[in-house]
């Protein structure tokens, strides 16, 4: 079978081996992150609805899961946000009925849990990692460029709400963006976010690879191990470089030495290695980012996007 919203299993930093269910066309969210390494947000929205088949994601389950692959977790993950997908509760139901030997991850940016019918479809899976990259307005509209209408506080408070509910974990992440969200003044109301919300882990991140916007830097080591201080919890974990991909039992060499091999002969997009190699583009990122890490590449700006070439 082939298949049309399963993608990997990839090696994820957080998250060991993972198998993607992406339920969500690319870049339709309600938000349009200036750090997204998905790119520019093509379809800004909070309408929930069936974007593409429930019952043909489950059969694409079923047919993946018979053969019990050996995975760290499933994830609903991919090119936009997974809970403005309407049956995601009835996969998370089908998951945890039929396959309860596996974790149900939920990646999400945390937009629509004041929405209570969002908070019941989440409620059986295992893990949700939800974002809260600001807590000020100022800030929340100018790094996560929101749906209209979409505020600040209707995200805290939903995702209060949601943790008050749900007896599974909670990691919550923050993306740190500098000049935006590292400021001692957006660092304290973080702080007592955190206190409000109660999450298992805090998970302080910044880029891997280039953003949507190219001006966006990563922040330093040292300043990420500063704001885990800052932030005074000991939940508060900083991510750094996954140094282990190339470990992981899914890593490929040969797609690796292909994607070299490729941007020797000419500078790519992402979506232009996604058509080479028929590879989800989770899973190309995975490939630039060790890359990346290794100097073999560069990202530059042109005008039809974001080219990675060879050094």
């Amino acid at each position: 079978m082939k298949y049309l919203h399963l993608f990997g299993p990839v090696p994820s930093r957080r998250l060991g081996v993972s198998l993607g269910i992406d339920l969500i066309p690319q870049k339709t969210c309600p938000y349009d992150c200036i750090y997204c390494e998905c790119g520019r947000t093509t379809n800004r929205t909070c309408e929930r609805r069936e974007y593409v088949p429930t019952a043909d994601v489950i059969r694409e389950l079923d047919d993946y899961l018979r053969r019990r692959p050996q995975l760290d977790y499933i994830t609903f993950a991919g090119s936009g946000e997974p809970t403005l997908h309407s049956g995601i509760g009835a996969i998370i139901g089908h998951l945890k009925e039929h396959y309860p030997g596996y974790r149900a991850a939920v990646l999400t940016n945390g937009a629509l849990f004041a929405d209570p019918e969002v908070r019941r479809d989440l409620a059986s899976a295992d893990l949700v990692v939800p974002s809260l990259d600001a807590v000020s307005e100022s800030v929340f509209a100018a790094l996560n460029r929101p749906c209209p209408g979409l505020t600040a506080d209707a995200v805290l408070d939903g995702l209060i709400a949601f943790s008050r509910e749900f007896s599974g974990e909670i990691w919550l992440e923050i993306f740190i963006v500098p000049g935006l969200n590292d400021t001692d003044e957006e660092l304290a109301r973080l702080r007592d976010a955190i206190r409000a919300i109660d999450p298992d882990r805090v998970q302080v991140n910044t880029l891997d690879r280039p953003g949507t916007e190219i001006w966006v830097t990563p922040a330093s080591a040292a300043a990420l191990e500063r704001i885990a201080e800052y932030l005074g919890d000991k939940r508060v974990e900083v991510i750094g470089p996954c140094t282990c991909r190339e470990a992981s039992p899914t890593f490929r060499a040969d797609i690796l030495d292909a994607i070299t091999a490729t941007l020797a002969r000419r500078p790519c997009t992402t979506e232009d290695l996604c058509k080479i190699f028929s590879l989800h583009r989770n899973e190309i990122n995975k490939y630039l980012e060790v890359l990346l890490e290794k100097g073999d590449i560069e990202a530059v700006s042109e005008e039809r996007g974001l080219f990675f070439r060879l050094k």
